[in-house]
């Protein structure tokens, strides 16, 4: 359990899908223990809330085996960033950092776990299907979008488009989004409206169309100017493997 702004937060690792997902952990007017159950599905970790007892969907966020199963609940997914120390500090150097210095003996450093299956593509548990217009543990930004006609519609950007193409729109269902990708390649997902993002002004400011400037930050993209909407919401949204992405949504837009 961890808390950002006051909100308690479940931040789920999958090693084998190569995921980091902050979800949070109040859900259906209940408050959520979650932890890690050591089961899978098609290759992604299985947790569970102590409250009920159900197995969970890490990437989903939905209750898939147990009590809860099929009832419509949704975890809310709170958007991360994946990115090199260096540039978050630089950006963020108030940060609280969590130490791998636990004081029990067991080697956290990076590598030194699971150095073999991150070395190779091939994987460790079989899934249905994979899908061979990625790698297979090739790096996607995953995004879930309310679709119209209900449910969700899942989106995968490969990683190595994006860091070619620093400022990407795409319509997903009737809406508007642009995915900023800084110089690390650490990436950034807005619903942008009719603002078209035109360039990038530094590290930490983009422009539009009109020549408007656009702080870009955590929650928002943020402008002083007065002259309509002033700030674009961030969108959640996490990166994945490939076939981990492809196994739990195989009906996903792929753009790369």
């Amino acid at each position: 359990m961890a808390y950002c702004g006051g909100t308690p937060l479940a931040i789920v690792y999958c090693t084998l899908c190569g995921t980091v997902i902050p979800y949070k952990s109040v859900v259906g007017g209940v408050a959520r223990t979650f932890g890690t159950s050591g089961l899978l599905y098609r290759s992604n970790k299985l947790m569970f809330d102590r409250e009920s007892m159900s197995l969970w969907s890490t990437l989903d966020g939905r209750p898939a085996i147990g009590a809860l199963a099929g009832a419509p609940l949704t975890l809310e997914p709170v958007p991360v960033v994946t990115t090199t120390w260096g540039e978050w500090r630089a950006r963020h150097p108030d940060t609280t950092v969590l130490s791998i210095d636990t004081g029990h003996d067991r080697d956290y450093a990076e590598g030194a776990a699971y150095r073999e299956y991150f070395d190779t593509d091939r994987l460790m548990f079989r899934v249905p299907k994979v899908d061979t217009r990625l790698r297979n543990k090739a790096e996607v930004l995953g995004v879930l979008v309310p679709a119209i006609g209900g449910g969700r519609q899942a989106v995968a950007f490969d990683a190595a488009f994006l860091a070619r193409t620093r400022i990407h729109h795409q319509t997903v269902e009737g809406r508007h989004f642009v995915v900023l990708t800084s110089p690390r390649g650490a990436n950034r997902v807005y619903e942008n409206g009719t603002v078209r993002i035109a360039a990038w002004v530094d590290d930490a400011t983009v422009r539009d169309q009109t020549g408007r400037r656009w702080r870009v930050t955590e929650e928002a993209l943020v402008t002083e100017v007065p002259d309509g909407v002033t700030a674009l919401p961030r969108v959640a949204a996490f990166r994945a493997f490939w076939f981990g992405w492809y196994a739990q949504f195989p009906d996903t837009v792929l753009v790369k």
